[in-house]
């Protein structure tokens, strides 16, 4: 799993959101946001943006922890409620897996285990390890 840490290690985005990955297994990944003033929209909430960053940094980790190169092919979002202050927290679960997709569902909670978002992803898992291998 060390593997996909370094892998996201240079993901300079997430990095710049504020975002870190707190663990990493098998087709599961947890990541967490602790909100900022530049997270928050016009209204005073977390913009969407960084709701789905969140997500799609936790899609990343579960999908590539397989050890093949996985590329998001498709991702939506739902909005469950706004949070406005506290730690953001995304639990990326595998729904899904064959040779060539994987399917996951991320599930962003606040401090308080209320959920504020669901995201969901598909990705084209491609025939190449994750980490080259040596010669």
């Amino acid at each position: 799993m060390e593997n996909v840490a370094e892998l996201l290690a240079r993901d300079g985005f997430a990095r710049h959101a504020g975002i870190e990955l707190v663990s990493v297994g098998p087709g599961q990944a947890v990541a967490r946001m602790a909100i900022q003033p530049h997270h928050r929209n016009g209204l005073g909430v977390v913009e969407g943006g960084a709701l789905f960053t969140l997500g799609d940094f936790a899609f990343a980790a579960a999908s590539n922890s397989r050890g093949r190169v996985a590329v998001g092919i498709n991702a939506s979002i739902t909005f469950m409620k706004a949070a406005k202050a506290g730690i953001l927290r995304a639990e990326a679960r595998e729904t899904s897996l064959n040779p060539k997709l994987g399917a996951y569902t991320v599930h962003i909670t606040d401090e308080q285990g209320g959920l504020v978002a669901v995201f969901q992803g598909l990705v084209y898992r491609k025939n190449i390890p994750l980490v080259p291998e040596k010669p």
